[in-house]
């Protein structure tokens, strides 16, 4: 009786675990509607954060405050949103993978 307890504990935590993990990694949108927001919000929550999830009018997006958060291999694009004052508001970059054409070789 003993080992099937235990059994049934260990698998229970392992479930708890994996729940925790995975709600852990999928780290929710701040800021997720930047529509709301006037331009100058939207550039500073990316400046304050330095690295924060917004969906901003799409589907969630990495922003970085500068390029060179970007790993060494990524390419920082400026990206623009839309806020309450501003269709095309710079709220910061981008982090991308170049394609094999814009490598420099």
């Amino acid at each position: 009786m003993r080992p099937l307890a235990l059994a049934l504990l260990f698998t229970h935590l392992a479930a708890v675990a994996a729940g925790l993990e995975a709600r852990a990694q999928s780290r929710p949108p701040r800021g997720s509607m930047t529509a709301r927001m006037t331009c100058s919000e939207a550039m500073a929550l990316v400046k304050n954060e330095g690295d924060v999830i917004i969906a901003a009018g799409g589907a969630p997006e990495r922003f970085v405050s500068n390029p060179g958060q970007c790993s060494g291999s990524e390419i920082a694009e400026l990206r623009f949103a839309p806020t309450r004052d501003n269709p095309q508001c710079p709220i910061g970059y981008h982090c991308r993978e170049p394609g094999f054409e814009e490598w420099n070789w």
